[in-house]
């Protein structure tokens, strides 16, 4: 378990180095704004992940093994980056910049390849959703260093030397990748690289039922999604501050989605990852309804400090089950990419959900609007009865 907390935290480290974290950088050094935006395209390895994910399934360096090997090299490149990174001139050569950020977002993204296989690999099947719950509270860790521990040295030191220290945090996953043992795996690798390529998705899609899984994954949290993707107007649009929200939703919201994360996967010890996301499911679809309640209240702190606590408390039961599942859902000959692959798929709904959600709440008002979310959240669990029904579920 502690070295799915170091992992997560190495994975967690670098995403809002090239997302919010860079942007404000780029603010302080009067980058356009158009300029600023585009460089949300440096995130797309992320999306595209499964691509070169099968090089890691086949080949194996020659020193600590096939999944501390990667992880050890992935990890070398990414510390690289971010201190290159750190010398860069936002004002001066932004392409320069955002080449360099390409680099370490395609750094992050193969690391995401290799420490969720052997995340995958390592775990025992009733550890699963603890071990994953883990992960997922040392990347929201890594998140507020990268994030807010980042954006308050930035008032002190020069930016450079902020990402070097950033650079300098990644040692956390250098020494976990060190110290950890390799996964003893029974499957064998593939032979070829036209094996790794292929055999994944034939090995998937040759399953009964694999189609339903798929839709499953890009189904469960699309009713969280959208209501997360409108909370900030909801809130401003209520008559409360950018300090209220920042409080609200950075303080209460963050301890709530890590406690969640850690009591959702203590109670997936005892029911097993498939009743975990039935009452996981239900509890993140309901909690969305009380931000219903608070459009018909209004402004009431108290109220609303209760609903962000409750909903990012389920919101994080939720993901670490949800999480779990799809690791569940991969053979060990190709855990790398069939990993990526189901974690890409997770992302879609992320993006093209949150376009017209605004067009959305505009047109139903907010109340029906968080109604109306929690009510797209039901097609995700109708397809529990085919890929995880109650009375066959899992028993640790």
């Amino acid at each position: 378990m502690l070295v799915q907390l170091g992992t997560g935290f190495s994975s967690g480290l670098p995403l809002l180095l090239t997302g919010g974290t860079l942007q404000a950088w780029m603010v302080d050094e009067e980058v356009a704004l158009g300029e600023i935006g585009l460089f949300a395209l440096v995130g797309l390895p992320y999306t595209l992940k499964f691509l070169w994910a099968p090089i890691f399934d086949r080949y194996v360096p020659p020193w600590l093994g096939r999944r501390r090997g990667w992880m050890l090299v992935v990890q070398t490149m990414l510390l690289g980056a971010i201190a290159l990174l750190g010398t860069a001139e936002p004002a001066r050569a932004p392409w320069v910049v955002a080449l360099l950020a390409l680099a370490v977002t395609f750094s992050s993204a193969s690391q995401d390849i290799v420490l969720d296989a052997y995340r995958r690999e390592i775990l025992p099947e009733a550890e699963l959703g603890l071990g994953s719950s883990i992960f997922v509270n040392g990347y929201r860790g890594a998140m507020l260093v990268s994030g807010a521990l980042a954006l308050f040295l930035a008032d002190h030191l020069p930016w450079a030397w902020v990402y070097w220290l950033m650079a300098t945090a990644m040692a956390v996953g250098l020494v976990t990748t060190l110290l950890c043992r390799e996964p003893e795996v029974e499957a064998r690798p593939p032979h070829s690289l036209r094996e790794a390529v292929v055999g994944p998705f034939v090995e998937f899609f040759a399953r009964k039922g694999a189609w339903y899984v798929l839709a499953f994954v890009l189904l469960y949290k699309i009713g969280d999604q959208m209501a997360a993707a409108m909370t900030t107007p909801f809130v401003l649009a209520l008559g409360f501050t950018k300090t209220d929200v920042a409080t609200v939703a950075k303080v209460f919201g963050m301890a709530s989605t890590i406690a969640g994360g850690l009591v959702g996967g203590l109670l997936m010890v005892r029911l097993g990852i498939q009743r975990a996301l039935w009452i996981f499911g239900v509890l993140q679809a309901t909690s969305i309804l009380g931000f219903a309640l608070l459009a018909e209240v209004g402004k009431v702190w108290w109220l609303l400090a209760t609903m962000v606590s409750w909903e990012a408390l389920t919101m994080g039961m939720g993901s670490s089950a949800y999480v779990a599942y799809m690791a569940s859902q991969t053979n060990q000959r190709f855990t790398a990419t069939q990993y990526a692959l189901l974690t890409s798929i997770m992302g879609v709904p992320r993006v093209l959900v949150a376009a017209p959600t605004g067009f959305l709440a505009a047109a139903f008002g907010w109340s029906s609007y968080f109604v109306f979310c929690a009510l797209c959240a039901i097609p995700g669990m109708l397809l529990l009865l085919k890929i995880a029904p109650w009375r066959a579920a899992d028993r640790p």
